[in-house]
């Protein structure tokens, strides 16, 4: 089975140019790959099926969070658990960005972006970001 053509990133900006990604070919070499896992409301969850595909297609390891049917109910235990499942896939990033559409950031992000902080990961946001206490400074 062929290999699908990347996307090359200097023919499309998009969210390469946001995170300075080089522009050029995908990286190759497995220890080459950068880890970037997508932070947010699910409610965006378009926005990050987009952003995981044009990020894997520019040569990037993408970690997102779960996406459960919308219809899933879920106990206590179970967000806990989850919540738990993202913060090791922010440990494992080397760049979290935050999918912040309309600048929405939600306590959970804010608790993904503080982790991030924590252990020296780089976090970015999609769009502009205003709140003070999210800035990166």
């Amino acid at each position: 089975m062929a290999r699908p053509q990347a996307h090359d990133p200097a023919s499309d900006p998009g969210v390469a140019s946001l995170l300075g990604v080089p522009r050029g070919k995908p990286r190759t070499a497995p220890d080459e790959f950068t880890v970037i896992t997508l932070c947010g409301s699910m409610r965006f969850r378009r926005e990050f099926e987009r952003l995981d595909a044009e990020l894997t297609l520019t040569g990037h390891v993408v970690l997102t969070p779960a996406a459960l049917a919308p219809s899933r109910d879920l106990d206590a235990e179970e967000r806990a658990w989850l919540g738990r499942v993202h913060l090791q896939k922010v440990s494992m990033a080397d760049e979290v960005l935050v999918v912040n559409v309309g600048d929405h950031v939600g306590e959970s992000t804010r608790r993904e972006i503080d982790h991030a902080r924590s252990l020296g990961v780089a976090v970015s946001y999609l769009e502009p970001h205003a709140a003070a206490d999210d800035a990166d400074g």
